[in-house]
């Protein structure tokens, strides 16, 4: 029996992005209210705009949801329905909700509208799906939190019940965005929409311990480390050693807050609320096909067209290849490194990475990174027109992406619009051009660059 088509479901930040995503295989996209969202700031879809992405999707046969997903206060309450008439007029195919006061106005309102269960509601169990299904939701998004043989349980257990879950994107490090350190250093509420990341500024960690009169001071974190080798004689033996600093405090230090020694606590499995590394689950897409997931969502409602276009051109590959039951191809991963991220984790999905697992990422992710550096403008006479985003330079491999396949070939020639030759494309704000008579506008620019040679 042939497992169903999965939804590619990609973030628009804006109208170009939304079709972007759809151009490179999305099959639908979300988009955030910036009142009721998580997406107060850097948000273009005003009423007018989200009027026009969704019914731009919907003529193109796809789908449009919208994000309606914070945590409010009374104040944001009392508005709710009056703002959200008009967006409820536009047939959105579905609304993103966390609340469940939102929910239960929104099911007495508009008891035809679907209702999509937003991971900030953290659901990670089966019975928390079939409590919403009764309810009347019609998806359920899971918790970052869950394992992948987890996911499959909830599916055997829950098989009516449309599930969607994360493959990529920016991890919050708090327990399914729960985090209060936006709040504290600025005032600004995550679940409200207005988080900061303070999570990704710059920290510095210092050892502590408490001075005769009770006050933190630092002290050195190399002290003990010369135990290592001690330490493990003692594992290998079943006995668990005991950290020389493991009784001392260790104490955070903000970049823009210099001096402001803040106290954390840390155990053997790691630091718990600083940056976390970005989510890939592309190596997981086989299964999670194979489970029967419904919606395989990307996180990046302000990343570039770039990111867009290169991350559901990836999935969409991978998707279809685990439909037609080719095996997961590992050179896949590579095209994502060239991605705006912070380092690559797949969570929570599994613990421990197999063999193989760990060979795909290392044999194969770090041998063929890419950078973007240009967007195709036009192509005359043979020559295309690139606005440059990074330096490029004769002799460079370089790649266009474009919806209709990619293309590859060396940097033979290059002018200025003057007709000037040139070596280096010089970098963001110029216009070069480029001898590539198949380049299509619109087409993205990016080039192949050996790890850690990013210009």
């Amino acid at each position: 029996m042939p497992v169903p088509k999965p939804e590619l479901l990609l973030p628009a930040g804006d109208l170009d992005r939304m079709r972007t995503a759809f151009d490179f295989g999305a099959d639908a996209v979300y988009a955030g209210q910036p009142r009721y969202s998580l997406r107060a700031r850097n948000n273009d879809f005003k009423l007018e705009n989200l009027c026009l992405g969704i019914e731009e999707a919907h003529a193109r046969g796809k789908q449009f949801f919208v994000a309606s997903n914070l945590l409010p206060h009374n104040a944001k309450v009392k508005t709710y329905l009056a703002d959200m008439a008009p967006v409820i007029a536009m047939r959105p195919d579905a609304l993103i909700m966390a609340d469940p006061g939102l929910i239960m106005l929104v099911r007495e309102t508009w008891p035809d509208m679907p209702i999509h269960l937003s991971v900030q509601a953290n659901t990670v169990n089966y019975a928390a799906v079939k409590f919403w299904q009764a309810l009347g939701l019609t998806r359920i998004i899971l918790s970052r939190e869950l394992s992948i043989d987890e996911v499959a349980e909830i599916r055997q257990l829950c098989p009516d019940m449309e599930l969607e879950v994360f493959v990529h994107g920016a991890l919050c490090i708090a327990y399914s965005g729960r985090c209060l350190l936006s709040g504290y250093f600025n005032h600004r509420d995550p679940n409200q929409g207005t988080c900061t990341n303070a999570c990704r500024w710059d920290y510095k960690l210092h050892g502590g311990c408490a001075d005769g009169a009770g006050q933190l001071q630092k002290i050195d974190l190399d002290v003990g480390r010369a135990m290592t080798d001690a330490n493990l004689a003692l594992a290998s033996a079943g006995q668990v050693p005991r950290h020389p600093l493991a009784e001392h405090a260790y104490l955070i230090e903000e970049g823009g807050r210099p001096g402001e020694l803040m106290e954390i606590s840390e155990d053997e499995h790691g630091t718990y609320i600083m940056n976390s590394k970005d989510l890939r689950a592309l190596q997981h897409v086989e299964r999670l096909v194979q489970i029967g997931v419904d919606s395989l969502k990307i996180e990046g409602r302000t990343k570039s067209r770039y990111y867009v276009a290169r991350a559901a051109q990836t999935y969409r590959r991978a998707i279809d290849d685990a439909l037609a039951g080719r095996p997961f191809n590992p050179a896949l991963l590579a095209e994502l490194d060239g991605l705006s991220n912070r380092g690559y984790t797949d969570y929570f999905y599994q613990r421990h990475p197999s063999q193989e697992a760990q060979n795909y990422l290392y044999g194969h992710s770090r041998s063929a990174r890419s950078q973007y550096v240009g967007d195709v403008l036009a192509v005359r006479e043979g020559w295309a027109e690139i606005a440059v985003k990074n330096k490029f330079r004769l002799g460079d491999q370089l790649e266009l992406i474009h919806p209709s396949g990619n293309q590859q070939r060396q940097l033979a020639a290059l002018q200025g619009l003057d007709g000037q030759w040139l070596d280096e494309a010089p970098g963001v704000g110029h216009t070069v051009r480029m001898h590539w008579p198949e380049a299509q506008p619109g087409a993205l620019l990016a080039r192949f660059c050996a790890e850690g040679e990013l210009r």
